[in-house]
C-alpha cells in the first residue's frame, strides 16, 4: 500500500493506492489519517489509473511536418522546433506577438508551479494570460484591494462555524473552490450535529442546495443586488462590529444606501423580508461565514459580488474569527515570502479593447481578437500550457478559427483536444501518479493548516519528462534561439531565471520549507507519519498578515464605489419579455474540459443536457428530451435539453467544458461524453467591467426546438 494525493481538484485528498510489483494500479481508498481529507475522496480519484493507461494520452513529443501532418519526434527535435518557431516570431514582429495561456492544471502540479511561471517570465512577452480570468479574478482584485495582496484569500471556518452562507457555490460537487475543503458532505453532517445552518443563494437547486437548511432562488447576473442589500441592512441595524483596524464604514453605509431589500427582490427575485431575516441571522449568529464563489465571480458584477461579500464578514465581526472567514498559516507561505506577487492593476491594457490588466495578465477574453485584429502588437504565436482555451474560454469557435491562422501554436499538453489540434508541436509532461507533489497553492486556501508531500506512485515512463524538464529544455533552447544579443541584453536577468529552472522543484521546495519560519525540510516532511503533518486548526492572523501599506483595511474602495450607480441601474434595467438566462453547472464527475473521455466518470446517465425550468419548455412547445438550438449574441449551439423544477423559471443551465469535435476532426475515443461547448455562446466582449473577467453566468439566450 502507498500513500499519495489527489491532484485532480482542489480538495487535496490524501489517498491509499496498492500498486503491485509490476506498477499496475489496484484499490484505491481515501486516506483516513490525512488530518485534512480524513479519509474523504471522490469518484475523480478513480480516474488516476486511467489516466496513466489512457490510449489517448500523448507520451511522445509531436511535430507537425510539410504535409500538415502531426507525427512523432524525439526530444530534442521538438524542443528545439518549438524554440525556433517561438523565438522565430518574436524576432520578426517582437517580443509581444507570442502569447502564453496557462491552464488550471498548473495549480496541481508542484514542477509547473515551481517552473511554469519562471518559463513565461524567460519568454519575455506582455501578452500573458490564464483561466484566471475565466473563473475568478473577482476575488483577486478585491483581495488585493482590501488586504494588499491578492492572494489573502480568507476562506470559510467550516468545522467551527455556526451559519455558513453560500453564494453561486457548490461545493458538494467541487470539494469547494477557492476553499479547500475535502468531505464536504461530511463537514455539513457536523455542522448541523451542533446545531448549526446552512443557507444557499443560487439560480439552481445545486447539490449543496438540497442538503441546505434553506435555498433561495436568485436571478443570474443580480447577485449583487442582493449581497449589497444585506450590507446596507447590516450597516442600517447599529449592530456592524468591524475590527478597531477596519476604516470606511461610513462612506460604504452612504454609497450602498439605494440597496434596499425591496430593490434586491426586484432585481433577483428573493423577497425582501428574506434579506432582512438573513441579515439578523448573520448579525445574531455566534459566528457565521459567508462565500461566494463561481456564479457570484463569473458574471457583469463580479468584482462588486466579491466586494459585498467580504465586506458581510467584516462588518458582522466574523472576518478573522474562529468559526468565520480566516487566512492560513501554511507552512509554505508563498505570501510572507513574496513568492506570489501581490497583484494590482498594471498600466498596460489590452491593445484592442483596453481590458484593464491585473497580477501581470490580461484578460483571456481579449485573446482572439488579440490574434485577429492587425497592426503593431498583434499576436502572432501562441504557447498554451496544460489549457485548453478553445473549449474554456469565451467565443470558443472565434478563438478556434483565430488560431488556425497564427504563424506558430506549441502546446505543453498531455492531449489533442479542441486547441491543441492546431500546434506545430505538442510536447507532453508525465503524468499526476508519475511525479512528486506538494500543494503550494492550496495549503493557502484550507479549511486546517496542514504539510503533506507525495512521492511519486510509479516511475517516469521511459522516454518521458516531467513539465518542470520541459519547462527547463524550452527555456533554455529559446534562450539559444533569440540570439547573442538578446543574451548580452538580458543576462544578469536571464541568469536568475535560468538556475531557477536548472533547479528541481524538490529542492525548490526543501528551500521554501527551510525558509519557511516552520522549522520544517523536506526530509522531515518525507518522514511524517500518515497523512503528513497536522499543523493545527486554522487561528486568528490579522492585522499581522495584511498587506496593506498601514496594515489597516479600508472599505471604501474607490473602484467598487464608483460602480455602484451603474451596477443599481443595470440590476434594475427592463428585461425583453420571455427572456431566459444561461447559467453553467458543475458535476463532481467531471473535471472542467477534461477526463470526458474517462469510461470510469462516464458511465450512468448522460448529464451534457440542458437544463430548463417545465414551464419555460411548455411556452416554447419544446418537448422534455428533444433537442434544442441555444442561440445567444455570440452565437449558437445544438443540444438535447431536459425538464428540471431545480431551475428557477427563466433560467436554463449548460454544464462547462464539453468538448466537441471541429471541422470534422475526431478528438478522442467513443467514450467521450456527447454535448457541446457552453462557451460556443457566451460572449467575449461581455465582460466584468471592473476587472475583465469572463461573463459566463447571466447570458441571455432564446431556445429553438429542432425536429
Amino acid at each position: 500500500m502507498r500513500r499519495t494525493s489527489c491532484t485532480l481538484c482542489e480538495a487535496m485528498c490524501g489517498l491509499v493506492v496498492e500498486v503491485d510489483e509490476r506498477g499496475t494500479v489496484g484499490r484505491i481508498r481515501g486516506d483516513d489519517a490525512d488530518p485534512l481529507s480524513r479519509g474523504h475522496l471522490c469518484p475523480k480519484a478513480f480516474a488516476l489509473p486511467e489516466i496513466q493507461d489512457d490510449p489517448d494520452r500523448l507520451r511522445r513529443p509531436l511535430v507537425r511536418g510539410d504535409d500538415g501532418e502531426l507525427r512523432e519526434a524525439t526530444w530534442d527535435e521538438a524542443v528545439r522546433r518549438a524554440a525556433e518557431l517561438l523565438a522565430g516570431v518574436q524576432r520578426e514582429h517582437g517580443d509581444d506577438a507570442l502569447a502564453v495561456y496557462l491552464g488550471n492544471p498548473n495549480v496541481h502540479s508542484l514542477g509547473a508551479l515551481t517552473h511554469h511561471p519562471t518559463l513565461v517570465r524567460l519568454l519575455r512577452t506582455r501578452n500573458r494570460y490564464s483561466a484566471t480570468s475565466v473563473d475568478q479574478l473577482p476575488h483577486h482584485v478585491v483581495a488585493h484591494a482590501l488586504y494588499g495582496h491578492q492572494f489573502l484569500l480568507p476562506v470559510p471556518d467550516i468545522d467551527r462555524t455556526d451559519l455558513l452562507v453560500l453564494v453561486g457555490h457548490n461545493p458538494m460537487a467541487s470539494n469547494g473552490s477557492l476553499w479547500t475543503v475535502p468531505d464536504f458532505p461530511g463537514r455539513r453532517r457536523e455542522l448541523a450535529s451542533r446545531g448549526g445552518r446552512l443557507v444557499v443563494i443560487d439560480p439552481r437547486r445545486t447539490e449543496t442546495a438540497r442538503v441546505a437548511d434553506e435555498h433561495h432562488f436568485v436571478r443570474p447576473g443580480a447577485d449583487a443586488a442582493v449581497l449589497l442589500a444585506l450590507v446596507r441592512e447590516v450597516l442600517a441595524s447599529g449592530r456592524a462590529r468591524p475590527a478597531a483596524y477596519v476604516d470606511g464604514a461610513e462612506a460604504v453605509r452612504a454609497a450602498v444606501e439605494p440597496f434596499t431589500p425591496e430593490v434586491a427582490e426586484r432585481a433577483a427575485g428573493l423577497p425582501a423580508d428574506a434579506v432582512r431575516a438573513l441579515a439578523r441571522d448573520l448579525l445574531d449568529a455566534p459566528s457565521a461565514a459567508v462565500h461566494a464563489r463561481m456564479g457570484a465571480s463569473t458574471q457583469a458584477h463580479g468584482v462588486v459580488c466579491q466586494w459585498a461579500t467580504q465586506l458581510l464578514n467584516v462588518l458582522t465581526g466574523n472576518l478573522d474569527r474562529p468559526g468565520g472567514t480566516m487566512l492560513t498559516t501554511p507552512a509554505v507561505d508563498l505570501v510572507g515570502r513574496g513568492v506570489l506577487g501581490p497583484g494590482g492593476f498594471s498600466r498596460r491594457r489590452s491593445r484592442v479593447r483596453g481590458l484593464p490588466g491585473f497580477g501581470g495578465e490580461l484578460p483571456a477574453s481579449a485573446l482572439a481578437e488579440e490574434m485577429e485584429t492587425p497592426g503593431e502588437g498583434q499576436v502572432r504565436a501562441l504557447l498554451t500550457i496544460a489549457g485548453n482555451p478553445v473549449s474554456s474560454t469565451p467565443g470558443g469557435q472565434r478563438l478556434d478559427a483565430a488560431m488556425a491562422g497564427l504563424d506558430a501554436v506549441v502546446c505543453i499538453d498531455m492531449y489533442l483536444n479542441e486547441t491543441t489540434r492546431h500546434a506545430d508541436v505538442v510536447l507532453p509532461p508525465t503524468g499526476p501518479l508519475e511525479r512528486d507533489h506538494y500543494d503550494l497553492v492550496f495549503h493557502l486556501l484550507a479549511v486546517r493548516d496542514t504539510a503533506r508531500f507525495s512521492r511519486a506512485l510509479l516511475p517516469k515512463d521511459p522516454g518521458g519528462r516531467h513539465d518542470w524538464e520541459i519547462a527547463r529544455d524550452l527555456g533554455l533552447a529559446h534562450r539559444r534561439a533569440r540570439g547573442t544579443g538578446v543574451r548580452q541584453r538580458l543576462s544578469r536577468a536571464s541568469l536568475a531565471l535560468e538556475t531557477r529552472l536548472r533547479t528541481s522543484p524538490t529542492r525548490q521546495l526543501d528551500l521554501l520549507l527551510r525558509t519557511g519560519g516552520g522549522r520544517l525540510s523536506l526530509r522531515r516532511l518525507r518522514s511524517a507519519g500518515p497523512g503528513g503533518l497536522d499543523l493545527g486548526p486554522l487561528r486568528p492572523r490579522l492585522p499581522e498578515r495584511l498587506r496593506t501599506v498601514d496594515r489597516r483595511i479600508d472599505l471604501a474602495t474607490p473602484l467598487v464605489l464608483e460602480a455602484l450607480p451603474g451596477v443599481l441601474a443595470g440590476v434594475l434595467a427592463d428585461r425583453p419579455e420571455g427572456e431566459l438566462l444561461l447559467v453553467g453547472r458543475r458535476h463532481q464527475r467531471d473535471n472542467n474540459s477534461w477526463l470526458h473521455n474517462a469510461a470510469v466518470l462516464t458511465r450512468g446517465r448522460p448529464r451534457h443536457a440542458l437544463l430548463a425550468h417545465p414551464d419555460d419548455l411548455a411556452a416554447r412547445g419544446i418537448a422534455d428530451g428533444g433537442r434544442v438550438r441555444v442561440r445567444s449574441a455570440a452565437g449558437a449551439l445544438e443540444v438535447e435539453v431536459a425538464a428540471s423544477e431545480d431551475l428557477m423559471p427563466g433560467v436554463v443551465s449548460l454544464p462547462h467544458g464539453y468538448g466537441h469535435a471541429r471541422d470534422g476532426v475526431r478528438l478522442r475515443t467513443a467514450t467521450t461524453l456527447p454535448g457541446a461547448s457552453v462557451n460556443d455562446v457566451t460572449d467575449p466582449d461581455v465582460v466584468d467591467p471592473l476587472s475583465g473577467n469572463a461573463v459566463l453566468n447571466g447570458v441571455p439566450v432564446t431556445l429553438e426546438p429542432l425536429g
